[in-house]
């Protein structure tokens, strides 16, 4: 049998903390391995064809023989055996399949003879048989399931005997004529562990490689669900695996900051203006001491580094980058990183086209959340997880509706409290006890006013051993039978919903599987479609068992905070960024499964995984730094502060000031200030005080949204305002000076005057005096 090699899945079983009738489904890696050989001969049954018991014609049985022993075999007789009892009642199935491999189930039908001989088996050796039975060898007309298999008899050094050296058993379901068909829901569940490095790239490649390769896990339940061939299937999906997939297919890049907005684009933040408008002379009213916005320009001097205008980008319309198709892009890849790119690619599409349009598609809360840690400690996480889901698997474009369901299917009565009305709920019925002969369990359960849908888990614990359990035959069988017994109770009918077991995937080839299931009487259905217009039945919280082990098993308050701190960081790093809108989305997508189902049984290093995402990021919204001036003395009652905001990163950053002084005094800062790649801005903030002092003002750099980036500088403003004596007297100086000037100024021209005309009387005495006028 094949099995998905999801890693930790044996922790999930053990956590399951369950035994009896709780016990949890057998996981990848537990209990689905093949019971411990009891015989010399193991005989393996890999096809029966039909699945039923048919009204009129052969049964086709096929599988294999292998020798065990030390010893070699001979004349080795292969007989089928059918039982004479039919089971009617899924707790039969459930007791009968507990049922001592070597306890006597059926009558061996003997004749015409064996129906296959093989000759002889050495030790180790393994060979196929085939053959067919009529339906007259098989003699039964009651309605229900029985047990049927094939006996091996040999020889061995010991001789022979009437018992059988090796068997295989599984369960055939007989129906008759049914004029009715039961509602049968399969559900492909798509979970993986999913954590990446503190850059953002997507961890653990190697096992991601194993997983979409052909014959991985991954890739072997798309091929399952391809086998469907437009019959009806759900899909239960995490997002995160899918937005991995495109990751790897994209070449893994790290996580980039780089622009997400054209800054051509009109509705885009101004890339040639490296502020925000504010002015320096419009006061804000409010406390002393708070920073208060206004809409002028604060802004002065120059900025220095690079252009702020970065180049325009694609435009896309998720957070996944788009796939690497170029082969010139692909060969610039390592040949791991192309490997997987080129197959992470092929199984995106693969699973587009396995999701037939009859499908549907559900959802889980983003990176499988551990639901019923999240319902104790972070209801907030689940609601931020669920709308991070989203209602598209991006990058293959196919719709989803919101589900919740845990791996083993157990939840809390607080999650299902919490839970969004229009989610479709997946318990398993092991929460109300599992199968009861005397009161089968309803498909659908009202449970504190939500609709719920029960799973079965009798069909998920397989068919009987010996041999592997899930095998492809031996889950179909049993699928099979449980819907037989459901349709015998004739006054109930209850639909079977069957959710796959976490790390089950499929042994043969998926088309017979669901050939077998395409019986007249079974209806293939999505789970919308099966439980459409049924009657929930009320059941009370306290009748729901959550075991203890479950309760043990769940995350605790650190990895959720570890969540909620690397989503907010995330948000700030998007506020910060001035032509980026979706980092923010980026980093959630990081976030969510570092607290996961999957995660409980490796928590320390998920919450690990978490802390160090959260640390790279912080550190890009330090690289954004305030300083100013070591003092500054106001002369008046109001001064222009400096300060220099710089970038040390590679992108466009818009920012805001927050400055606050622990005495009375109104500073003025500005709105918004935006600093290109690289660069600094030089910003001059208006302080008015009427306190004399020494006023020590906190600058606190925030983003758009006034969260604190963490640079942070402490300014001391001394107030040294003048009194009005010392004005009086600089009054007084002034008449004074200027009387003196006044005075020297009329001296001065006195003086020209009267070199400029002189009196008689300080004439000299030599000097004649004039003669008078000559008269006629």
């Amino acid at each position: 049998m094949v099995l998905a090699g999801l890693t930790g899945t044996a922790g999930l079983a053990a956590s399951s903390g369950a035994t009896g009738p709780l016990a949890a489904p057998a996981l990848a890696g537990t209990a689905q391995a093949a019971d411990e050989d009891v015989e010399p001969l193991r005989v393996t049954i890999d096809a029966l064809t039909p699945g039923e018991l048919p009204r009129s014609g052969p049964l086709e049985v096929s599988g294999s023989v292998t020798n065990v022993d030390d010893d070699t075999w001979t004349t080795i007789n292969l007989y089928p055996f059918l039982g004479s009892t039919p089971l009617t009642t899924p707790a039969e199935l459930s007791l009968a399949r507990e049922t001592d491999v070597l306890d006597f189930v059926g009558e061996r039908v003997t004749d015409p003879g064996p129906y296959a001989v093989i000759d002889t088996l050495e030790p180790g050796e393994s060979v196929g048989y085939s053959f067919t039975v009529a339906r007259s060898r098989l003699e039964v007309d009651e309605r229900g399931v029985y047990w049927f298999g094939v006996h091996a008899l040999g020889q061995g050094v010991d001789g022979r005997d009437p018992n059988a050296d090796g068997r295989a058993r599984t369960f055939l379901p007989y129906v008759g004529a049914e004029d009715r068909s039961l509602p049968v829901s399969v559900v492909v569940p798509l979970r993986r562990r999913v954590l990446h490095d503190a850059d953002g790239r997507v961890a653990g490649l190697e096992s991601w490689a194993e997983a979409l390769a052909p014959g991985g896990s991954l890739a072997d339940l798309v091929a399952f669900g391809a086998g469907a061939e437009g019959r009806s299937l759900t899909w239960l999906v995490d997002p995160a695996v899918t937005d991995a997939a495109g990751r790897l297919a994209a070449g893994n890049p790290a996580r980039s900051t780089t622009p997400t907005i054209d800054p051509r684009d009109p509705g885009a933040p101004d890339a040639d203006d490296t502020s925000a408008p504010g002015s320096p002379d419009d006061t804000a009213t409010g406390d002393p001491g708070d920073a208060s916005p206004s809409t002028d320009d604060p802004t002065s001097g120059g900025s220095e580094g690079t252009d702020p205008a970065p180049g325009p980008t694609e435009q896309d319309t998720g957070t996944v980058p788009p796939r690497l198709e170029d082969p010139d892009e692909l060969a610039g890849l390592d040949p791991q990183a192309r490997a997987l790119a080129l197959s992470a690619a092929d199984w995106l599409d693969a699973l587009q086209d396995a999701v037939g349009s009859g499908s549907q598609v559900l959802a889980l809360p983003y990176g499988d959340l551990d639901v019923a840690a999240a319902a104790r400690f972070a209801p907030e996480v689940y609601r931020s997880a669920r709308r991070r889901s989203g209602s598209e698997l991006e990058g293959i474009e196919l719709s989803t509706q919101p589900a919740l369901a845990s791996p083993l299917g157990f939840l809390p009565v607080e999650a299902l409290d919490m839970v969004r009305e229009d989610e479709t709920i997946l318990l398993t019925d092991r929460m109300l006890g599992g199968q009861r002969a005397d009161d089968p369990l309803p498909a659908v359960a009202s449970v504190l006013g939500r609709t719920v849908v029960l799973t079965s888990s009798g069909a998920v614990d397989g068919g009987p051993g010996p041999g592997p359990r899930l095998s492809s035959l031996g889950l179909r069988q049993r699928i099979l039978s449980e819907a037989a017994v459901r349709l015998l109770d004739t006054g109930r009918r209850s639909p079977l919903v069957v959710t796959l077991p976490l790390g089950w995937a499929p042994d043969t080839d998926p088309a017979a599987f669901f050939d077998a299931l395409a019986t007249d009487w079974v209806d293939l259905d999505t789970v919308a479609e099966a439980t459409a217009d049924r009657r929930a039945r009320p059941v009370e919280a306290a009748e729901l068992t959550y075991p203890r082990g479950q309760l043990d098993a769940e995350l605790g308050p650190a990895d959720l905070t570890a969540v909620s701190e690397l989503v907010e960081v995330g948000q700030n790093l998007q506020d910060l960024l001035t032509f980026n809108d979706r980092i923010a989305s980026v980093v959630s997508a990081e976030a969510y499964p570092t607290a996961s189902y999957l995660t409980r049984p490796i928590r320390a290093a998920a919450l690990r995984s978490a802390q160090a995402a959260e640390e790279v990021i912080r550190e890009q919204l330090g690289a954004v730094e305030v300083t100013a001036p070591p003092g500054v003395t106001l002369s008046s009652a109001s001064g222009r502060l400096p300060a220099t905001i710089t970038n040390g990163l590679d992108e466009s950053v818009t920012v805001r000031l927050d400055a606050r002084s622990d005495q009375p005094m109104t500073l003025r800062v500005p709105d918004s200030i935006e600093i290109p790649a690289g660069g600094s801005t030089t910003v001059l903030l208006n302080a008015t005080t009427e306190q004399q002092g020494v006023h020590n003002v906190t600058l606190v750099l925030t983003d758009v949204n006034d969260v604190p980036l963490g640079s942070i500088d402490v300014v001391p403003i001394r107030a040294a305002q003048v009194s009005g004596v010392i004005w009086l007297i600089m009054g007084s100086g002034a008449v004074l000076l200027f009387g003196a000037i006044a005075v020297r100024l009329v001296r001065r021209v006195r003086a020209a005057r009267a070199e400029q005309h002189p009196h008689p009387d300080d004439q000299p005495e030599d000097q004649p005096a004039d003669e008078p006028e000559d008269r006629a």
